[in-house]
């Protein structure tokens, strides 16, 4: 039968509700946000509320209600028939086929409400209810909402590669930019907006201030914008810079924290980066500047002598001096040692060495890689 669909303002207005169950308390509870004065009419109530009269139904109840929500199971045709004599209008919770008004399942996104029904099957009505206020909050830009004036910057860890690893907070917000700033080891996902890569590399690309000055920008002109990293925004990375260029610019900033590759590569390539029994601590260090640069703040003899499994990015490079360094610190020559290339994606390869052999063992592999020194390699699955 074709229902007649409504949206009903009782702020203020007298609404009965007949029994003192679950689903009693339910529609209460929906009744109360939105403004109702609410009266509760049953022998036993089992939830809290102001206007309780304990005793069976009377259709004199009724008298006064703007709306009447029969959720006994046992009295709601006395309920309805009351309901009728008065022309107000009764919602029954027992049987929707012989209520004169139904509750649907509803959603709410900003200024937006979703009501659904589907039938005799409140199972559907959720899961399409669901579903539009998902398309609501992440579809094309024409069904999101558009906020006046300023707009907002979003630093999002985007993980080792695999979109699959993103966050589901992290989707939600790349769903609904106007513009994703992207970096190169990002991963690559499709999104609705624009999108800018602002790799970085040795030989040149983009520079940070650029990049940060792009962010603010955007934001001012009133664009959502999403600044999508590889692994986690603050682990090596210059997230905080950003962060700090939005708030001294007044732009709202928030930050997603990403799936770190120093924990997801070795993982993903079978090895536990602690184990009981094995080590109690893992350290990740950064080796973009070899050991004896004067301007690295890396100890390198502390670290072999610290134990535990050592994490090591941006070392492929400087694998040979890594490794000596190790040694000269303490470490023995034949510690296993598993490079981890392109962790997560396809093209992942992995290649199990020991500290003497890896310079050698290593020499073709590439960046994006990370270093796993330690015993916990051996235990590798």
């Amino acid at each position: 039968m074709a229902r007649y669909p409504l949206h009903l303002d009782v702020a203020g207005r007298r609404v009965l509700v007949v029994g003192g169950g679950a689903v009693a308390a339910r529609r209460v509870r929906s009744l109360v946000d939105a403004g109702a004065r609410v009266a509760v009419v049953a022998p036993s109530v089992g939830f809290p509320h102001d206007d309780v009269v304990l005793r069976a139904f009377r259709p004199s109840d009724v008298e006064g209600a703007w709306l009447v929500h029969a959720c006994t199971g046992v009295v709601d045709d006395e309920v309805a028939a009351a309901c009728e004599a008065a022309r107000v209008w009764c919602v029954r919770a027992d049987d929707a086929a012989l209520s004169p008004a139904w509750v649907p399942a509803v959603a709410r996104t900003d200024d937006v409400t979703v009501s659904v029904s589907a039938g005799r099957d409140p199972r559907r009505a959720v899961a399409v209810r669901d579903a539009v206020a998902l398309l609501l909050e992440t579809g094309p830009p024409d069904l999101r909402r558009r906020r006046a004036g300023k707009g907002s910057v979003a630093l999002v860890g985007g993980g080792p590669g695999d979109p699959g690893l993103l966050t589901v907070r992290g989707r939600q917000l790349l769903a609904g930019a106007d513009v994703v700033v992207r970096d190169r080891l990002a991963p690559d996902v499709e999104v609705p907006g624009e999108v800018v890569t602002v790799g970085k590399s040795a030989s040149g690309g983009w520079k940070q201030d650029d990049i940060t000055q792009l962010l603010v920008d955007r934001a001012l002109a009133g664009e959502r914008v999403v600044r999508l990293k590889g692994g986690d925004v603050h682990v090596f990375a210059r997230g905080i810079e950003e962060v700090a260029a939005c708030v001294a610019a007044g732009v709202p900033v928030e930050v997603v924290p990403g799936v770190s590759s120093a924990l997801a590569a070795p993982t993903l390539a079978g090895v536990p980066v602690t184990a009981r029994g094995v080590n109690q601590s893992f350290t990740v260090v950064s080796a973009h500047l070899a050991p004896g640069d004067p301007a690295s703040t890396v100890d390198w003899s502390a670290l072999a002598r610290l134990g535990g499994t050592l994490l090591l990015l941006m070392a492929v490079e400087r694998l040979a001096a890594v490794c000596t360094a190790l040694v000269d610190g303490g470490l023995a020559p034949t510690t296993p040692v598993a490079l981890v290339q392109s962790g997560s994606l396809p093209s992942q390869r992995i290649v199990v060495t020991t500290l003497a052999d890896a310079a050698v063992d290593g020499a073709d592999v590439r960046p994006p890689a990370v270093v796993v020194v330690g015993d916990v390699v051996g235990l590798r699955a």
